[in-house]
């Protein structure tokens, strides 16, 4: 950490105020043999505060190149991944069509889909689950029931048939038009083709706030549904999330990366996707760093 010069300035001018002071009213107070004491003491804390200032003067100097060079270190390291990915990923997902589902809400760098096409996939859809699927709203759930034909408007209850609603939309499209109107009401966003068959989902999750269970109830049932009709999925987040799913996408036996937003996480999901099945990243829910890379 670097530390901060401003502050320490005005931390010693106090100390020396303070010391000027004392002086002052020993002076007065205690005659001048004591006040020669006194002053001996002062100056020795004054160059003792001095020796101090310049030692935390050079380990700022000090630490500022370290930081420094680290970043140099790391722009460098971040050039080299790019310039290896194309030939660590390339063809090895070759007609593969995927779907994608984010239900988290900090929203995802593109990069990683730029990736997976680099592979040779293709990313048929994209749905995104919004905050707005709390429905916390009484009125809302009350008209999202009538529109499903459910006589149980709770929120536990609704959350789950939404979820069932658009994984079947996703996979099929036969209810494409309850996913037109998720979408009018605030509660989704989609784009790309749906109905199409598809090999395998990958759901984006994680939170920056505490969505208390809306990983078991959004999350979990579509993955549960898509891995009954035999479709592979995966679970990624990105590598700072405040609230990992990690464990609980693990609790279903699939693949995780829990660092997508990083090049070795996105070559984790193509290699496990390609089918080098794995827990991968950098918290303590992944096995390992990343999959052995198969050589052709």
């Amino acid at each position: 950490m670097i530390i901060d010069l401003k502050y320490h300035i005005a931390s010693l001018v106090a100390v020396f105020l303070a010391l000027g002071i004392g002086i002052l009213v020993g002076s007065a107070v205690l005659g001048e043999n004591v006040n020669d004491v006194i002053m001996k003491q002062q100056k020795q804390m004054v160059d003792d505060l001095n020796r101090n200032f310049d030692k935390i003067r050079k380990d700022n100097i000090v630490a500022k190149e370290e930081i420094s060079a680290y970043k140099t270190a790391l722009n460098i390291s971040k050039q080299f991944e790019k310039q290896l990915l194309p030939s660590l990923v390339v063809n090895k997902l070759a007609g593969k069509k995927l779907a994608i589902v984010e239900t988290s809400n900090y929203g995802f760098n593109n990069d990683w889909i730029n990736t997976l096409k680099l592979a040779g996939a293709e990313v048929l859809s994209i749905t995104t689950i919004l905050d707005e699927i709390s429905l916390a709203d009484q009125k809302a759930r009350k008209d999202i029931a009538t529109k499903l034909m459910l006589l149980d408007s709770s929120e536990t209850n609704l959350t789950k048939e939404i979820a069932a609603e658009i994984a079947v939309g996703v996979m099929t499209a036969q209810n494409i038009e309850n996913l037109q109107y998720f979408e009018q009401y605030g509660l989704i966003n989609t784009s790309g083709q749906y109905g199409e068959p598809i090999d395998a989902v990958i759901f984006v999750g994680g939170s920056q706030t505490d969505l208390k269970d809306r990983c078991v109830k959004l999350d979990i049932p579509m993955m549960e549904y898509f891995l009954s009709q035999d479709i592979q999925v995966y679970g990624v987040e990105a590598s700072e999330v405040e609230y990992s799913y990690m464990k609980q996408y693990q609790k279903l036996k699939v693949s995780t990366i829990d660092n997508i937003d990083m090049i070795p996480g996105q070559v984790s999901l193509v290699m496990a996707v390609y089918g080098e099945q794995g827990n991968y990243g950098l918290k303590n829910t992944a096995k390992q760093l990343w999959p052995t890379i198969p050589r052709e």
